[in-house]
């Protein structure tokens, strides 16, 4: 909890302030984390096979994990038999609204880097495709569903296929007479 204080200058009322009330007496999201995977590496189970038992997708099962998701109520009895060292504290942890974030040094982690450079020079042809086919939107990464799968290749090597399946939102014409919220004047 120190380190996220000094980090960010202890201001209780900032969006870090109120993620350390959040977590009361823990040490902070770092050690959060440190925790949990360690109880999932007690458990010598992979993400995916913890998913299969707990009915989720295997992303969103490493996001519980990373404290980038919340564990939703009525799958804490599946998550405590498929991963038993997890405490009481580190469930309820769990199942709080998370601080979602990054730290940007991860951009520097090799696949990182490389998943993000794959996104940035496919991205306009991605973003036209999607235009052509759908119209003039985006792609939810709150509605979306994230699975990793390893297949093989046709020379016999492993292949990874990751697929992001989001609900499309269009972009609204914004009408004045549609819009619900008058101006105070």
């Amino acid at each position: 909890m120190q380190d996220l204080e000094q980090d960010h200058g202890n201001q209780g009322g900032s969006v870090y302030g109120q993620a350390i009330k959040q977590y009361g007496q823990q040490t902070g999201k770092h050690d959060l984390v440190g925790q949990l995977l360690a109880a999932k590496e007690a458990s010598g189970k992979t993400f995916t096979q913890i998913s299969k038992e707990i009915g989720l997708t295997n992303a969103f099962t490493a996001q519980l994990f990373y404290n980038q998701a919340q564990l939703k109520s009525g799958r804490e009895e599946l998550l405590r038999k498929a991963c038993p060292a997890l405490t009481d504290e580190l469930v309820a942890a769990m199942k709080r609204a998370p601080m979602r974030g990054f730290d940007p040094s991860i951009l520097k982690e090799p696949h990182i880097y490389r998943m993000t450079e794959a996104v940035t020079h496919y991205g306009e042809s991605i973003k036209a495709i999607m235009n052509e086919e759908l119209g003039d939107g985006i792609m939810s990464a709150i509605d979306m569903y994230a699975t990793i799968d390893v297949i093989k290749g046709k020379a016999g090597e492993n292949r990874l296929v990751i697929s992001l399946n989001g609900k499309f939102l269009p972009h609204v014409e914004q009408v004045s007479e549609d819009n619900t919220a008058k101006s105070p004047k």
